[in-house]
């Protein structure tokens, strides 16, 4: 049976190929240390918790909700960007609350993009960046990831050689995969740019709070005029251990802003009301919850990038992010990341993500994910020792494993 047009455009999920073979090894009785997806492990801080127990009490808040988030949630990110960032914001006409960053760009992409539209994107970069504007009719132009000088002329490039005018241009710092972080300089260059030439920027800032150097990352929105081109997402995720809580935010460009908000009218009522309110207590916090995750993640750092070295796989330090980028060893180079991300699950019982799901750029590395403690962490180094030195642990094949379903 032929699949939908819109089915079509996707490519095959390679990370469900990684999941397979994790899933069987699992049920062959394999112990299988996971660092490929990136979903916390941490618990939600227990007054967040404590107050959604509260008010999920009350019977009133388990009607139907609001799309565009409730006034108080919306104040509170309103007043999170002014403390953190030094940006006002209009909680009423320059915030939505969203149901996760990922969900906001899918609906932003539905907002603004006409069948054939240009968007300029990283490559590598976080399948939902490019893949909710190709659903949308878009069309994808792989821009550098890395944010140095070499940038604005990529952008002038594209803006000389697509047909028609590029409509965006998605930004992601800290980046996932790779973990670069952008300079308020980078910034400013690349809003002069968007202003001049009409280009509607989306910067993704799930990781804001997540980074392991003195200073940390800027949002778009603080240079001057951003807020005339741009829209930032943001999450509750990784800041809060709330991956399933699904709340996060776009604020930014009042346009585009109101575009978001129509569309989501018509898609969903909002997050449940009492997960609302626990959000919100949540950025209206002293921010003492937000450093505690920053420096379990900055020790797990630490310790994966010493732990693996040893072992034989070096891993560049991430400044930011929960992730680590690491090119594949040499010798396994010619693989590529997906057979070798297969084979450390085969191998060495580590799961991790293949480069190649982020983009054709990512296929020489692979992304590891700092959701394992410091023990598990060292356990998946000694294994993956083990298995660089030929001394891999026995594992049975998953197509008999998977004939024990």
């Amino acid at each position: 049976m032929e699949e939908f047009h819109k089915v079509r455009r996707l490519p095959p999920y390679v990370f469900e190929q990684v999941n397979r073979l994790k899933a069987a090894a699992r049920a062959a009785g394999a112990d299988i240390i996971d660092l490929g997806m990136g979903n916390p492990d941490l618990p939600t801080p227990a007054a967040v918790v404590d107050k959604l127990v509260e008010v999920i009490r009350d019977p009133r808040t388990h009607r139907y909700s609001t799309s565009r988030g409730i006034p108080g949630l919306r104040r509170a990110q309103a007043a999170y960007y002014k403390r953190r960032f030094g940006v006002t914001l209009d909680p009423d006409k320059q915030i939505v609350a969203t149901l996760g960053s990922k969900e906001g760009f899918a609906n932003m992409a539905q907002a603004i993009t006409a069948p054939g539209d240009i968007v300029l994107c990283p490559n590598p970069t976080y399948p939902i960046h490019a893949f909710g504007f190709i659903m949308s009719g878009g069309v994808i132009r792989s821009m550098p990831v890395v944010p140095d000088d070499k940038f604005v002329p990529a952008l002038e490039r594209a803006m000389q050689h697509s047909i028609p005018k590029p409509l965006a241009l998605i930004l992601n710092y800290p980046s996932n995969p790779t973990a670069e972080v952008a300079t308020l300089d980078f910034y400013k260059d690349v809003v002069a740019f968007a202003r001049k030439n009409e280009l509607i920027v989306l910067s993704d800032l799930a990781y804001s709070e997540i980074y392991f150097d003195d200073d940390p990352p800027p949002s778009v929105l603080q240079v001057d005029g951003a807020i005339d081109v741009a829209v930032e997402f943001t999450s509750m995720s990784k800041t809060f251990s709330m991956p399933g809580w699904r709340m996060g935010f776009a604020v930014g460009n009042e346009r585009l802003i109101a575009a978001l908000a129509r569309v989501k009218s018509y898609l969903d009522y909002g997050a449940f009301t009492p997960i609302q309110v626990a959000a919100a207590a949540a950025l209206n916090g002293d921010g003492s919850d937000i450093e505690e995750v920053r420096q379990i993640y900055h020790k797990r750092r630490d310790v994966m990038v010493e732990s693996f070295g040893r072992a034989g796989f070096e891993v560049p330090p991430p400044p930011a992010t929960m992730f680590a980028w690491a090119p594949i060893p040499e010798r396994f180079r010619d693989m590529g990341s997906l057979e070798f991300s297969k084979m450390l699950v085969e191998k060495a019982h580590v799961a991790v993500a293949p480069g190649i799901g982020f983009g054709e750029h990512g296929d020489g590395h692979v992304r590891l994910a700092l959701v394992e403690n410091e023990h598990r962490i060292r356990q998946a180094a000694r294994n993956i020792k083990r298995f660089l030195s030929g001394n891999a642990p026995e594992i049975a094949e998953p197509e008999a494993a998977s004939s024990k379903k």
